[in-house]
């Protein structure tokens, strides 16, 4: 496995696609803008999938599944999100192939099987989903209906980035409903606050929650939080969205309900998603140009042991004393990996795990074995130690928690660092270009001054803080009245 990277200082989008590439996490498919996640990237996802998924469920969700295939006429019903994503979306046309006569050997489409209503594949579910809901709900015992998929969707994207903007990815999305707006609005909030716990807990990623301009809202919303991060060269990534739907989809779908007064009404919604891209978010905040750095909590192997022997007799010793060690600290809940293949050498096997980011890294070679004593790397910061054989069980939990935490004060100390409050649209773009970054300034509200600012610097309105403070002054642009700062940034 080849490690020479390109630097990140030399070229930050070459070092991160050949890191993905490299570190056995992805590839290009056959189809284009489409992505084959491999093991190793997908055990990694199947960890970020798992935390989430029990954090759904403690906060009251259910998982269900709903179909791949939208039938136009229901992606149509709620306007502003069929707009919002009618250039993205891939039509299914007909269903049957046949044999091409004047192709020998080729297949084409048998005119005689076009569908009756052509079928969007879902860029999105809301409008099956609130089609479904329909005849779920009728009276307040219903509420609130709170349900998530684990599914895939197709966005056709025209400029396609391994795991941080493909043609399909994979997410999950919760959409639920809701008696009251005030309910609908607590679970919004309370979604975004469940994402923003997991990217910092697991993901040791610090992430700020706050509230889209009206023009980076989702389209069918009436209000999106989100949280957005930043990526080691100064630009931000939307890691996680909730939207508040008020009664688009309601109204759109007809989904009416009794309340407890004995009155119909339109149920109130939501929708929320993080996807794939968590996986770019990843791997852009902590890794380095030796490869991936992950956090522990996220790891699918946390230690790795690597032997170090010259006869046979030196290699079983070791092997059962591996075999102890691996029992001792599944015990204390961490997960090993024994590299015991005889097809590399220690020195490639240890080039590999620090490319694909093995917080810990184990070196037994048979002066260990007399000394009772085991050469600790940490990938992180590449360091190393000898540490007792009988101190493993203890240490290593200790120093797994530790190496989780600096990589979370690492990251909120570059992201605070590359926060920057400027007063003037010239400071606005020299801050842009010299350092990056979030750019807290004014902003008079208009959906026509975001527009212009991004036209002329490539910086989109990120968020409105949710800590924001009460502070009068005058947009960096227009010089209108602005009753507080907004965060900028350039973003993926």
């Amino acid at each position: 496995m080849s490690k020479n990277l390109t630097k990140r200082a030399d070229d930050y989008s070459k070092w991160y696609n050949e890191l993905v590439v490299k570190a056995d996490l992805a590839e290009n498919s056959a189809v284009r803008g489409c992505m084959v996640i491999k093991p190793y990237g997908y055990a990694i996802w199947e960890k970020m999938q798992a935390e989430l998924d029990r954090m759904f469920k403690e906060t009251g969700h259910k998982n269900a599944y709903f179909p791949l295939f939208v039938p136009k006429s229901l992606f149509e019903a709620e306007e502003k999100n069929a707009e919002g994503f009618a250039k993205e979306c891939a039509i299914v046309t007909h269903y049957r192939l046949q044999n091409d006569p004047d192709k020998p050997g080729k297949l084409r489409v048998d005119p005689e099987a076009k569908l009756e209503e052509e079928l969007v594949v879902r860029p999105t579910s809301e409008a099956i989903i609130w089609n479904t809901f329909k005849g779920w709900i009728q009276s307040y015992r219903d509420l609130p209906l709170l349900i998530n998929q684990w599914a895939n969707v197709v966005r056709w994207e025209m400029r396609t980035r391994l795991f941080l903007r493909t043609a399909e990815f994979l997410w999950q999305e919760g959409h639920t409903a809701h008696a009251t707006k005030e309910q609908a609005l607590d679970e919004a909030k309370l979604m975004n606050s469940v994402y923003a716990e997991f990217a910092e807990n697991f993901m040791a990623i610090p992430v700020i929650k706050g509230l889209k301009s009206e023009s980076e809202r989702f389209a069918g919303a009436e209000d999106t939080y989100c949280i957005e991060a930043l990526m080691q060269d100064g630009k931000a990534l939307q890691a996680g969205t909730s939207h508040f739907l008020g009664q688009n989809f309601a109204k759109a779908f007809d989904v009416k309900f009794t309340n407890k007064e004995g009155q119909l009404d339109y149920v109130w919604a939501t929708s929320w998603g993080v996807s794939t891209r968590l996986m770019g978010a990843l791997i852009m905040t902590h890794s380095d140009d030796h490869g991936l750095v992950l956090p522990p909590n996220l790891a699918p192997t946390q230690v790795v042991i690597v032997p170090i022997f010259k006869t046979e007799e030196q290699h079983e010793a070791i092997r059962l004393l591996v075999q102890k060690i691996k029992s001792s600290l599944a015990s204390v809940g961490v997960t090993v990996e024994f590299d015991d293949r005889d097809t590399q050498r220690p020195g490639a096997k240890f080039a590999q795990h620090e490319l694909q980011g093995v917080p810990l890294r184990i070196a037994i070679g048979p002066r260990d074995l007399e000394n009772g004593t085991v050469e600790l790397a940490q990938r992180h910061n590449l360091s190393k130690e000898v540490v007792a054989i009988d101190q493993l069980e203890s240490y290593i939990p200790k120093l797994l928690k530790d190496i989780q935490q600096q990589l979370f004060d690492k990251a909120l100390k570059f992201r605070d660092d590359h926060i920057s409050s400027v007063d003037t649209f010239e400071d606005f773009k020299k801050v842009l270009e010299s350092k990056g970054g979030f750019i807290s300034a004014h902003w008079d509200g208009t959906p026509e001054t975001e527009q212009k600012i991004k036209e002329l610097t490539k910086a989109t309105i990120r968020c409105i803080p949710d800590d924001k403070v009460d502070e009068p002054g005058k947009c960096i642009y227009t010089g209108k009245p602005s009753p507080y700062r907004v965060l900028f940034a350039k973003a993926y």
